[in-house]
């Protein structure tokens, strides 16, 4: 069980999700998918290290990435639900407005391909 009760925990959560959901997307067939990924999670790590120091020890709570885990063997609009209601539950706990807005438009992202 994966506690995302910190800053540091949420972003590492979300760029390791990016790096499945990239692998997925590509076995797929959707390559756009795949690289749209691989790009989130270059600038969600930019965004942890660009924020690590305005960061306020305050706790999160609420989320835990059990309830994020990627279906095994379902579809890439499947798996972008998962994140995109990922990043929509996260996004408003992250107290960093840059990092909060990042996530937010992550999210939309992975909602519009999941609508797809």
């Amino acid at each position: 069980m994966t506690v995302l009760n910190s800053f540091g925990s949420v972003l590492t959560f979300a760029i390791e999700l990016e790096a499945k959901l990239a692998d997925v997307y590509a076995a797929a067939g959707k390559p756009d998918w795949a690289a749209a990924s691989e790009k989130r999670k270059q600038k969600l790590e930019r965004v942890r290290r660009e924020n690590v120091v305005e960061i306020t020890l305050e706790p999160i709570e609420g989320l835990n990435g059990a309830d994020y885990t990627l279906p095994s063997g379902g579809t890439a609009a499947a798996a972008a639900a998962v994140a995109a209601r990922f990043y929509s539950d996260a996004a408003p706990k992250i107290n960093v407005r840059s990092a909060s807005r990042s996530l937010e438009q992550t999210g939309k992202q992975h909602a519009e391909y999941a609508a797809s």
